[in-house]
């Protein structure tokens, strides 16, 4: 991997952002309206608005993400925690389209999900 796309911000972003500089991997961070300023954005090699502040039409918007690693040519996607982590269909868009999913697999998502299953 040279590049990856973290679909978060904040804390973990920056952690995450942190990390691949240590491993000589390039960064991509996305973000909204609210938070074109934030130290995630600062920190990226690269940035992608991805809409309005609201998470709903920006972080949480599976085809806006998926659109920007694209544009971006990032080998990879880093959920990161929230938001889309836990959502078994945006894994699978991700890995449908030929990147890189950096997280469970879509049907280790489903069963942490399901309680009887998990345990």
């Amino acid at each position: 991997m040279k590049k990856i796309l973290i679909a978060n911000r904040g804390e973990i972003a920056c952690r995450i952002i942190e990390c691949c500089k240590k491993l000589n991997i390039q960064t991509v961070a996305v973000y909204s309206d609210a938070d074109k300023n934030s130290k995630h954005v600062r920190l990226a090699d690269e940035k992608i608005h991805i809409g309005p502040s609201k998470a709903k039409d920006s972080y949480l918007s599976s085809t806006k993400i998926l659109d920007a690693a694209l544009q971006s040519k990032a080998d990879a996607v880093h959920p990161g925690y929230g938001f889309l982590a836990e959502n078994d269909q945006f894994a699978k868009k991700i890995i449908n389209s030929g990147i890189i999913w950096i997280g469970p697999k879509p049907e280790t998502i489903v069963s942490m999900g399901n309680k009887d299953l998990a345990r």
